[in-house]
């Protein structure tokens, strides 16, 4: 077996028989793998991590090459995000922010420009107080890095340049032109400020996006848009954003 040491955020974690944990990482250097943590309920101190969900550890894994479940020996915390757990909306952010790493990233696949928008958006997200903006940049962000973000320079079916109007078909993954319309019916139209907002996003790094103003009125049609465009390809939706959204409903509701 091969040993190797990394970065890693947790994804998710579950027991395993009695004294052990099964964890699933997302890797600076191996992208996403799983591995077991033997005697960790049994013997706490032997790990110096706690291995909360979306907490950044380094590991020490050994690789096992006919198994895709490691042998982690060693996880030392490095930030637990501990500002940000104590607020539930945000730990709703949080955990939609893993589950869709986890939906979009296959498995062993590196992706360094992925892990370090997650640890950047974990940390903005403890002290900003517009956490709904730091969720759309990073949805935007990571369809983008991972090469499965809507078609936004050009039309998708004809790849023609867009001057003035357009709609955005799910189907078609992307902007269509007036003269394609009919190859989707379902087409909806959309403002020029989200098209503009969406490229602005893609094209620049995170820091530069949290000086983006948005109004409401394109904030609200980003968030309509973009979870339509994962719930449509990924075919389903997020179970984290069903329980943001429950989180959100009743902060509405209460006078």
């Amino acid at each position: 077996m091969s040993i190797h040491k990394t970065e890693a955020i947790v994804i998710r974690k579950w027991d395993f028989r009695e004294t052990s944990m099964i964890a699933s990482f997302y890797t600076r250097d191996f992208g996403k793998l799983s591995g077991i943590l033997k005697g960790i309920r049994a013997e706490p101190k032997k790990f110096s991590s706690s291995m909360e969900n979306f907490s950044h550890n380094d590991i020490i894994f050994y690789e096992k090459r006919n198994s895709s479940l490691h042998l982690v020996s060693q996880c030392e915390m490095k930030d637990n995000f501990f500002n940000l757990r104590h607020n539930v909306a945000k730990i709703g952010i949080a955990g939609v922010m893993v589950e869709l790493l986890d939906t979009i990233m296959p498995p062993e696949d590196k992706n360094e420009g992925v892990f370090d928008l997650v640890v950047s958006s974990l940390k903005e997200l403890e002290t900003t107080a517009n956490p709904d903006k730091i969720l759309t940049i990073f949805k935007i962000k990571i369809l983008s890095l991972s090469g499965f973000k809507p078609h936004f320079d050009s039309c998708s079916c004809c790849n023609s340049r867009i001057i003035g109007e357009s709609k955005f078909s799910l189907s078609l993954g992307g902007l269509v032109c007036p003269g394609c319309y009919k190859k989707d019916l379902r087409a909806r139209s959309i403002f020029r400020g989200t098209i503009a907002s969406i490229l602005h996003i893609q094209k620049n790094d995170f820091k530069t996006n949290l000086n983006l103003g948005l109004n409401p009125q394109i904030k609200k049609e980003l968030n309509i848009i973009l979870n339509a465009f994962l719930n449509f390809h990924l075919e389903k939706e997020l179970k984290t954003e069903k329980v943001l959204n429950n989180i959100n409903n009743l902060s509405v509701a209460v006078p």
